[in-house]
């Protein structure tokens, strides 16, 4: 098939197969994205499209076989969804505590909370995080004192009087 001929092929076909498909699947967005994927297909076989002698045919049972693969996947997806959930229907609102540790590390500069989030959240030593950072040693160390002593400030309960020196 010349590029001439697959042209004229796809103007009178196009709107058939899309009408079929959209009978076959029961959607039309779906009937032409299935089409169009398929007349793709086509082109880059248009050669042995006219040796077969049934090229609408041929695309008609591509785009088919494409629509019943999308709604393969659309399934498994939504079965995947549903396992995942776990039937949970209801969650527990967040802890108060972790309510204000959040706000406070929000407060915090970039590299400090960042910082702190790799030492004590993900377990790094001084020097892991400074190869996964750049930071040198000392920067780092510095960001965990500033960060420890901001967010002890910011943590601090207002309900608890300081005990007076003695």
């Amino acid at each position: 098939m010349t590029v001439e001929e697959f042209e004229e092929f796809y103007v009178q076909a196009v709107a058939r197969l899309t009408g079929q498909l959209y009978v076959m699947t029961g959607d039309l967005q779906e009937a032409q994205d299935v089409v169009q994927e398929a007349f793709v297909k086509a082109w880059v076989r248009r050669g042995r499209l006219e040796r077969d002698g049934q090229p609408e045919a041929w695309i008609r049972t591509v785009a088919w076989r494409l629509a019943v693969s999308r709604w393969r996947f659309r399934r498994r997806s939504a079965d995947a969804w549903d396992r995942g959930s776990g039937g949970a229907e209801h969650v527990a609102p967040p802890d108060p505590d972790h309510v204000v540790l959040v706000d406070a590390l929000r407060e915090l500069p970039a590299q400090q909370r960042r910082t702190l989030t790799l030492h004590y959240l993900c377990d790094l030593t001084v020097e892991q995080i400074a190869g996964e950072t750049g930071l040198s040693g000392s920067t780092i160390k510095t960001h965990l004192v500033r960060g420890r002593a901001a967010l002890a400030h910011r943590l601090q309960d207002p309900r608890i009087e300081e005990a007076p020196d003695v």
